[in-house]
């Protein structure tokens, strides 16, 4: 079920007084370059809540928690996860987001159903966080930039892959890597041992194809490594954290952090990206 209109205004006011309601997201989230491992107590134990915020924030600041938070507003739209499906030649064809995104108050889809799928939950959550940043970026904006970050195009058709921002978003492979790092400037590529919750990912599995997502955090249990991560996926029924150990499923992996969300404002809309990179190892440290 969708979360009831009270739910989301009691969310909205607890939302107030959190950390974003002080200077400490006008900076990129730094980190000392070492493994950084989460808590025990800090590994979710349910699929689908609005504390991303409050669970992750004591081990980062800057841009990351806007992304955090952007987590949990995202989340809100569907309590329950909204569904999962993909099918690009199906009528009504697949919707990233289940709900109207919108960037500074301009819509960028007209969501043909009320599921999800990978990349577009990461978007939505790059999306919110650039609404969170920026409050005023509506007046900023121009709409050249807002058309190619649009999702559909303007007859409400689906943006194929690589076209503009979004189709660089949802391409096959480094998808966040197309669109933050080399088309927009938006972002850093980061490596795995230094990637902290907020961070976005793309992981290559071993068997299969890939999956976009929100990273969370590191964790260690029985001398083997875990990762924490939400996402829109079929284990979920749509947007929710997957708990992922061991990692053997998993094949390479590239990391982005948001650094410089002041370049949606000035990127090139033109500007073509590199899609041959290779992915990283995750290496576990000898503890």
């Amino acid at each position: 079920m969708r979360i009831p209109t009270i739910a989301k205004a009691a969310f909205a006011c607890l939302c107030l007084p959190l950390s974003l309601a002080t200077a400490q997201i006008n900076q990129a989230t730094s980190d000392d370059g070492q493994w950084l491992f989460v808590d025990t107590a800090d590994v979710p134990t349910v699929k689908q809540h609005l504390n991303h915020e409050m669970i992750f924030k004591k081990y980062i600041q800057g841009y990351n928690l806007a992304v955090l938070r952007a987590v949990d507003i995202v989340q809100s739209h569907a309590m329950d996860g909204g569904g999962y499906f993909t099918g690009m030649s199906v009528k009504p064809t697949e919707s990233p987001v289940g709900y109207q995104l919108n960037l500074f108050q301009k819509p960028l889809l007209d969501p043909p159903r009320t599921t999800s799928y990978c990349s577009g939950s990461s978007y939505g959550v790059f999306i919110e966080a650039l609404n969170l940043i920026f409050p005023d970026g509506g007046i900023r904006l121009s709409p050249e930039r807002l058309e190619s970050l649009h999702m559909q195009e303007p007859d409400g058709g689906r943006r194929e892959d690589r076209i503009k921002f979004w189709g660089k978003w949802n391409d096959d492979g480094w998808g966040t890597h197309y669109a933050m790092v080399q088309y927009s400037g938006m972002g850093e590529e980061i490596s795995p041992q230094r990637a902290r919750p907020g961070d976005f990912m793309n992981i290559s599995w071993v068997r299969g194809l890939g999956h976009s997502v929100v990273f969370l955090g590191w964790f260690m249990k029985e001398n083997k490594m875990g990762m924490i991560f939400w996402s829109s996926q079929k284990s979920t029924n749509g947007y929710g954290d997957v708990v992922l150990w061991p990692l053997s499923s998993v094949k390479t992996i590239k990391t982005v952090r948001m650094t410089h969300p002041e370049n949606v404002f000035s990127f090139d809309v033109e500007k073509t990206v590199n899609r041959d990179l290779p992915g990283d190892a995750i290496v576990p440290p000898n503890r």
